[in-house]
């Protein structure tokens, strides 16, 4: 496992077309184990990031969920 996984370039452009095609017209429901403020870091491309992120969170609303796993237990 990659300790400091990164998106691949065309990761980034690809995200960045896909939300410049619905922005406007589509709903986007975005969800994953990497808190917001580390997106950055992940993009690993300043103006990319500012650009998806400006994309994403212009009219978002954001539903943090936290508290104990639900995955069972190995016994």
């Amino acid at each position: 496992m990659n300790p400091d996984p990164k998106l691949k370039a065309t990761g980034k452009h690809d995200l960045l077309e896909l939300l410049d095609d619905r922005i406007g017209e589509r709903a986007t429901i975005v969800c994953g184990q990497l808190p917001v403020e580390n997106w950055h870091a992940f993009i690993d491309n300043p103006t990319i990031a500012d650009a998806i992120l400006d994309r994403l969170t212009s009219a978002a609303h954001r539903a943090e969920l936290s508290g104990p796993s639900l995955r069972r237990k190995a016994i």
